[in-house]
């Protein structure tokens, strides 16, 4: 049996569609805007949520039931509705039209799986089952979510800066990996649980002078 290929998308200004409006699709609507992408929400009847972010033009709204046609020029394309005909159908047009397909909770009519998800800042992990077991991954993010605090997002973005520093002025491949791996070894996750992000900045430094010079 082949496995699910993992892959994080970049959805930045493309339309993603999500048929209905409960819960479930309000949690998805607000995943897909994170990402930046321009959304489309096609649903007689929607949330407090959604019926808000219409308002405010962060989404677009057909008040509506589905139908063919919705998904022309779309990158990708939720169904979250408890009307199995429309998930069918949802999934049927955009497999005709090669375009990303989720239905919520029948894998059976997904072309992708949407995984659980810990995000702290630039870090993203995430747990899948391949859709075998959604409350087992939702209880290892649960488990991971409680190990790796926001404090590994300021360590992310504290890293990312000196990576860019280090490959403006270190041509050799070899003794840049060095230095990253010398910036991972610093024991810095303690300091920013303890506010000390100054300090962590200035360790970084002195490691990236010491190394460099």
């Amino acid at each position: 049996m082949s496995h699910l290929y993992p892959v994080y998308l970049r959805l930045e200004g493309q339309k993603c569609v999500v048929v209905g409006g409960g819960q479930v699709a309000a949690r998805k609507v607000a995943s897909l805007l994170e990402c930046g992408a321009a959304v489309t929400v096609i649903s007689p009847h929607v949330t407090p949520e959604l019926a808000d972010l219409s308002r405010r033009q962060l989404i677009t709204y057909h008040q509506r039931p589905y139908r063919s046609g919705d998904l022309d020029g779309a990158f990708l394309v939720i169904s979250a509705t408890d009307d199995e005909q429309v998930n069918q159908q949802v999934a049927h047009d955009a497999q005709t039209q090669k375009i990303l397909v989720n239905v919520v909770d029948d894998p059976t009519y997904c072309s992708f799986y949407v995984p659980s998800v810990i995000r702290r800042g630039s870090l993203c992990i995430s747990i899948s089952t391949e859709g075998k077991s959604p409350l087992l991954a939702r209880k290892l993010r649960e488990e991971l979510a409680a190990r790796f605090g926001p404090e590994y997002g300021i360590l992310v973005d504290i890293l990312g800066e000196a990576r860019v520093e280090v490959l403006e002025r270190i041509a050799d491949p070899a003794q840049r990996r060095y230095i990253f791996n010398q910036l991972v070894e610093l024991d810095l996750i303690t300091l920013i649980k303890e506010g000390k992000v100054d300090l962590v900045k200035e360790r970084v430094a002195q490691c990236l002078s010491s190394l460099s010079d």
